[in-house]
This record gives structure tokens, sequence and C-alpha cells, in this order.
């Protein structure tokens, strides 16, 4: 038997996976962490992958998903569809976050605190591929408690659904933007020239 060819045994065609690809809409996918599982039957252990994936735009919008698979890619995939999935949009002023804001999960805690331009993004582990999945450039952080990747990355999403803009703050308070935040239009004005 001659060696024509390469050999694609249980592979697919690479052209097939662009095409997927673009047809979507281009994320940044970050895998946070790979962890390598074991389950116990009456046979002996069955290994497989635990991935926790961070997919965001860019521009704003961002999400967290878990995967679980025997092999890594599909667990990849597979937490790339949950983070898909679990998308949302994070309130944002320029390059930084409007507010500072404190959450937790489980024994993990993050305090996030705006920034002035030029700062960059102060934070580490799970933090930084959150803040950079989202698009945030200037933003200061904490970690307090656990370092657990998993809760870190889930205490970081969760600080994110707590941001509120600040036409929504004023408008509980019922007070004018302007009052509160004398330089929000400055900042918007500015927002808007960048886009």
């Amino acid at each position: 038997m001659g060696r024509g060819g390469p050999r694609i045994v249980g592979r697919r065609p690479q052209n097939q996976n662009q095409n997927r690809e673009n047809t979507g809409p281009q994320l940044d996918v970050r895998v946070i962490r790979s962890n390598k599982v074991f389950k116990t039957h009456k046979g002996g252990k069955t290994a497989s992958w635990s991935v926790l994936v961070v997919v965001g735009d860019n521009k704003g919008m961002m999400g967290v998903g878990m995967g679980k698979a025997r092999g890594i890619p599909d667990a990849i995939r597979k937490a790339e569809e949950a983070a898909r999935k679990n998308m949302f949009r994070v309130n944002m002023i320029g390059s930084t976050i409007p507010h500072e804001v404190r959450a937790k999960h489980g024994t993990s805690e993050v305090i996030l605190r705006p920034a002035s331009p030029g700062t960059g993004v102060k934070a580490g582990s799970a933090v930084r591929q959150c803040l950079e999945a989202v698009g945030i450039h200037d933003v200061l952080s904490k970690c307090l408690g656990s370092r657990n990747a998993v809760n870190i990355a889930y205490a970081t999403e969760e600080a994110f659904r707590q941001l509120a803009s600040p036409e929504e703050m004023a408008g509980r308070r019922g007070a004018d933007v302007n009052e509160l935040m004398p330089w929000l239009a400055k900042a918007r004005k500015e927002e808007a020239d960048h886009a």
C-alpha cells in the first residue's frame, strides 16, 4: 500500500471548521482553567477534562461557561457554547467601569475600582482574563479569600452584573446626572469620538 497523501483518520478537514467559525460573530475566547477529573466505575477510573472559558467581544459583552468532556477540544467547545448563552452587556464608561463594586462567589471575593486612562489592568489570574475579554483597559482590582480560579471568575461575572450606568444611578436617587458626576458629559463625548 503506497503513501499517497496525508492521513486524516479521525479528524475533520480544516476548511469545515473555518466556515463554521466565520458564520458567527468573532469573539475573544480565553481558557481560564483546565482540570483533569476522574470518575470511578466498577471497572476502573474514567478520565475527562473540565474547562472554564470566558468569552467576550472586547466591546462590553462577556459570558463565562464551563464544559466537561473526554477530550480537551470538546470540553473547550462545550464551555464556549455555555459562555455564549450566558453573555450579557457590561456597563462601562470609556475604557473603565462607572463605580467601585464588590462581589462574592463561594469563598472568593473580588473588588473592582475605576481608574484613570493610562492606568492599565491591575489584576491577576481569572480577573484579568475577564476584564480583557470585556474590553476594560483601565481598572484596579483586588481578590480576597480563596484564589480558586473558578470562584474568582464567577465573582468577577457577578461584579460586572452589579455595575449600573450613571444614568440609572441618578434615576434611582431622583437627581440630575450632571450634579452627581460633572465629568460624565466629557467622558461620554470622548467615548463617542473613539467609536
